[in-house]
């Protein structure tokens, strides 16, 4: 039978996210994403989650109508059809900007991610399988530390659960130096068992962050222990400060801001370098090779173009000698979902993935959250993502967009709403 689209359904939305704190300033009340929907004409939907934001929501509204009628196989065609619409990403602002400013990736990994859901679904097979197949059963996740005020985020901004106990309780409460770190640790890595530890850092001044990983190698002895100041530090304080927690880190994830800068760092230090800053596409890999800016490459499908995409990327960081791991944003199941395929596909898989997911205390999925076992998420059974849609949820999740004001991220304003002399810097400390 002949598989095409008959429609897209495009669904903004916005989840619960608490006060984090990190270079860029202070997450909002709610994070946004936006979930896409491919419906067929046999009935199989597909779905993709990626990050929210206006601009992105009216570039796929306006797609929308040009695919009805398309076979979901037809992915190089697909990407052709984005490009000659909207023309080519402008130069990635990542290096200046808080966080990826890109649109033609979004919106091609948003309906990549669906098509393949739906193609595994009338093959009757995993995307995992779709990616080349398994390598693993299951994908471990490290715990993600952020510096974070009291609360647990939502209407009021503070809304609170004092009933609340375990992680669900600990999630709410304030770290802001190194005992509110460490009680946050161990709190995420007794409910979830993750086996290795990242801080987003970037947030206060170096040698506090610095006596923060110190703690969590005391509390945890010979745990794997990342550090992410987001290219926040000079290179005078990321040498100064880095050599005195680098025989503790399993590797520094951007210290310093642009690849030249992290070469000449890494030269002088002895802890491998990741970047999801420097290094954020394949047109940045000739200058990464030539300087060997850094030794892991954190990807993320919804920036590097799509699940395929991260296949490729692979493939070059074999080829390149380069780890490979994965950035993660604020997100949800299905998100979550593809990271995990992707993760059992991938050959060259070396460090626990970033995942933001114990942040989150809502889902869009049916049966709810997916599961952690000691820090990993086994691969999803049944065809495609294998997870399926609850439209009720994601009605009310995005009555929640609709509610919130929202329409992008901006760490700054919701920053400067403590403090109002606070403003972004792409190099602070």
């Amino acid at each position: 039978m002949e598989l095409y689209i008959e429609k897209i359904v495009i669904t903004p939305i916005a989840i619960t996210d608490p006060p984090l704190l990190n270079a860029a300033g202070l997450h909002a009340s709610y994070a946004l994403r936006t979930v896409v929907e491919i419906i067929t004409n046999t009935g199989i939907a597909g779905v993709s989650e990626i990050p929210g934001n206006e601009e992105v929501n009216k570039a796929l509204e306006e797609i929308a109508p040009l695919l009805r009628g398309w076979d979901p196989f037809q992915l190089n065609g697909l990407q052709r059809l984005i490009h000659n619409t909207f023309g080519a990403d402008k130069p990635d602002a990542r290096g200046d900007a808080p966080w990826d400013q890109r649109k033609v990736v979004h919106i091609f990994s948003a309906l990549e991610v669906a098509c393949l859901d739906v193609i595994g679904k009338y093959t009757d097979r995993p995307v995992v399988d779709l990616l080349g197949g398994k390598m693993r059963d299951e994908v471990p996740f490290a715990a993600y530390l952020f510096y974070k005020y009291e609360g647990a985020g939502g209407r009021l901004g503070f809304d609170m659960d004092p009933s609340a106990k375990g992680w669900a309780a600990a999630r709410q409460q304030a770290a802001i130096d190194p005992q509110g770190v460490v009680d946050q640790a161990k709190a995420m890595c007794r409910e979830f068992g993750f086996q290795s530890i990242k801080l987003k850092g970037g947030a206060f001044p170096p040698n506090e962050e610095v006596n923060a990983m110190l703690a969590l190698h005391e509390e945890f002895g010979g745990m794997p222990l990342r550090h992410d100041p987001n290219a926040n530090w000079t290179m005078g304080s990321a040498l100064s400060y880095g050599t005195k927690m680098q025989d503790v880190l399993e590797y520094w994830e951007d210290p310093v801001r642009g690849q030249k800068n992290m070469a000449e760092l890494r030269r002088q230090m002895k802890v491998p370098f990741a970047t999801n800053m420097c290094t954020t596409s394949f047109d940045d890999f000739p200058e990464s090779v030539r300087l060997h800016s850094e030794d892991i490459i954190l990807s993320d499908h919804h920036f590097w173009g799509g699940l395929k995409a991260s296949m490729e990327l692979s493939r070059l960081c074999m080829t390149f000698d380069r780890a490979l791991s994965m950035h993660s944003n604020s997100h949800l199941g299905i998100s979550l979902a593809a990271m995990v395929h992707l993760g059992a596909a991938i050959p060259n898989f070396s460090y626990a993935l970033d995942t933001h997911y114990p942040w989150q205390s809502e889902e869009i999925i049916k049966g709810g959250r997916l599961a952690f076992e000691n820090g990993a998420v086994a691969v999803p059974e049944g065809p495609g993502l294998g997870v399926e849609l609850d439209h009720a949820a994601l009605q009310s999740l995005h009555n929640n967009y609709l509610e919130c004001g929202l329409t992008e991220r901006n760490d700054e304003i919701e920053m400067q709403k403590v403090n109002p002399d606070w403003s972004f810097k792409p190099v602070r400390w």
